[in-house]
């Protein structure tokens, strides 16, 4: 007999692998900042320091000309750099400028975040998903604040003390707020150093790791401008050095590249085992009572933890909460159809039907609460009621 599968509703919310490195067992050394500080690993082999030379010019010239003027670039503000570097772990570009606009103009300062309810802070943070980054930002601030007289630190050891600092964000902080020679490891530089060197092992494994931090930190060490040059690295990977159809005809890199003339750039890195979709079937009930609309708090713990939803219920495939039946509990008349959409959450394939309702009787303590539709945006809400609002489903 098949597992059964747990609730989407009450499931764990998946961690991120920079914040959560210990607890991945990865081997981190908070000496150096990185996974190959203690590692008994033979240095990995490369053409010697006329090629790092070479490369090192040719990107950070190419860097120069084509950056993009993005608004945590405008300063090296440690705390800026903090903050987008939090909001860009699993999250394109173009989705954070805004959030981090609205983040920075609400918090422009360690002090200013430490001071603000953790709710109010996942208010703006509602909708980028993945909340412990944002409660762990909260919380090294606090410490930023109480422990270290509100500045953050510059070496990669104090940072990673920090709740929510792994090593890339450590090294990210470190080399572009205050130039320190740390490296970083990202996707976009993975597979920027996996085609380069022509890395052939699984990205997931332990030779990987140690192979691009290696290459990382020998290169971040090989000159100048660390900030300049891990910056660099990301910005090819995520411009030119993209995972399919990679532009390497304009790359700075092209004639250095072992994956190019070897013919093998589609073929590095390595695809990652991709988890199997689970597909999950949602309902969610719009119910209004004048100005007011009905909220349901998530758990404080699991996925989503303590956000606020619209009335929400997990069904099987092609089921419906059928118009006009009344459910046990709580106690609710399902309306009309209002539409759907699909929601992804790491590898969860959310279908969402969104139905208008009426509730029963008064919610009991802790269960749900009326809410005045003009106080939503001070509240923290989940990305799929984001979606709902936006859609304009709850007027």
């Amino acid at each position: 007999m098949p597992k059964a599968r747990q609730p989407f509703l009450s499931g764990a919310e998946s961690a991120l692998p920079d914040a959560l490195a210990h607890a991945a067992g990865h081997p981190v050394a908070h000496a150096a900042g990185h996974p190959i500080a203690n590692s008994t690993a033979r240095p990995i082999a490369h053409a010697g320091a006329e090629l790092d030379a070479r490369l090192r010019a040719g990107l950070l010239a190419w860097f120069e000309r084509e950056k993009r003027p993005l608004p945590w670039r405008a300063d090296r503000d440690p705390y800026r750099v903090w903050i987008s570097e939090a909001m860009l772990q699993q999250t394109r570009v173009e989705t954070v400028v805004p959030y981090f606009l609205r983040f920075v103009a609400r918090f422009p300062d360690v002090s200013a975040l430490a001071s603000a309810s953790i709710e109010e802070v996942l208010a703006h943070w509602s909708g980028l998903g993945y909340y412990r980054r944002a409660r762990a930002l909260h919380a090294a601030a606090g410490t930023v604040v109480d422990e270290m007289g509100g500045t953050i630190p510059r070496s990669v050891e104090s940072l990673r003390s920090l709740p929510g600092f792994g090593p890339y964000t450590a090294g990210a902080v470190a080399s572009i707020a205050y130039d320190e020679p740390e490296p970083l490891v990202d996707g976009n530089v993975a597979r920027v150093l996996a085609r380069i060197f022509a890395i052939d092992s699984e990205p997931a494994t332990k030779t990987f790791r140690e192979a691009t931090w290696s290459h990382a930190e020998r290169l971040v060490r090989a000159g100048g401008e660390p900030g300049a040059w891990n910056q660099a690295l990301m910005e090819l990977g995520a411009l030119v050095c993209t995972p399919r159809e990679p532009k390497c005809a304009t790359c700075p890199l092209e004639a250095l590249c072992r994956a190019r003339s070897e013919g093998r750039v589609d073929e590095l890195p390595r695809p990652k085992a991709r988890r199997a979709p689970i597909d999950v079937e949602l309902q969610v009930l719009v119910v209004r009572e004048r100005s007011r609309i009905l909220l349901e708090q998530r758990p404080p713990t699991g996925r989503m933890a303590s956000m606020w939803q619209l009335p929400t219920f997990e069904t099987s495939p092609g089921e419906l909460l059928a118009p006009s039946l009344v459910l046990a509990h709580p106690r609710f008349i399902v309306d009309e159809p209002l539409g759907e959409f699909r929601h992804t959450i790491t590898c969860h394939k959310v279908h969402v039907s969104v139905s208008s309702a009426r509730f029963i009787g008064v919610p009991a303590t802790g269960e749900m609460t009326w809410v005045e539709s003009t106080a939503l945006d001070a509240l923290p809400r989940t990305g799929m009621t984001q979606k709902i609002v936006k859609r304009g489903w709850i007027h």
